[in-house]
């Protein structure tokens, strides 16, 4: 892999990641520590699932 695509698909993991983490913050009046990181673990992994679908569309 070129160091490019590495960075590019580390970008897009961060920027879903900061998006589902904002919506989460935001649907939760007011999270606690543990709520703050069952959110960040869940939009990590959900983060890494869009990136997956999107290569899969874009058949690479």
């Amino acid at each position: 892999m070129r160091r490019r695509t590495v960075l590019g698909g580390a970008l897009e993991v961060l920027a879903w990641w900061a998006a589902l983490t904002l919506l989460w913050v935001i649907l939760i009046s007011v999270p606690d520590v543990l709520e703050a990181v069952v959110g960040a673990a869940a939009a990590l992994l959900c983060a890494l699932v869009a990136r997956g679908a999107r290569r899969a569309v874009d058949g690479r």
